[in-house]
């Protein structure tokens, strides 16, 4: 599976902002999809994950209430919408791919990752 991140830029905080992550592949309806963040000098974070049906999700608290992720297996692509972004959501946003059953956060349990996508709120 390849996975290509976009949809990233710069944005107003308060504003919204639409990641895409568009994967290769037949077996894309199998994986559960997660999304990472990375901010400079800090280690990679866990943002949100979605099953491999779309029917649950599970996000870091801090994006609880503004983030949504979903996807659509017909289009092989999962989506990361930031609603009213703050600037401590700054950072290179990963989607990824993981084989694993249930929520999974730990990025370990991810196989395959996209190439990122930056993120710049301005306040």
């Amino acid at each position: 599976v390849q996975l290509q991140a976009s949809g990233g830029g710069l944005v107003q905080a308060g504003d919204s902002l639409r990641l895409s992550c568009a994967a290769s592949g037949r077996t894309f309806g199998t994986y559960a999809m997660g999304w990472f963040r990375q901010a400079p000098g800090k280690e990679r974070e866990f943002v949100a994950v979605i099953n491999w049906s779309g029917s649950v999700t599970y996000y870091v608290d801090s994006v609880k209430g503004r983030f949504t992720i979903s996807r659509d297996n017909a289009k092989n692509t999962v989506y990361l919408q930031m609603n009213s972004p703050k600037p401590e959501d700054t950072a290179v946003y990963y989607c990824a791919a993981s084989r694993t059953y249930g929520v999974v956060t730990s990025p370990s349990n991810y196989v395959y990752w996209g190439q990122g996508t930056q993120v710049t709120v301005s306040s």
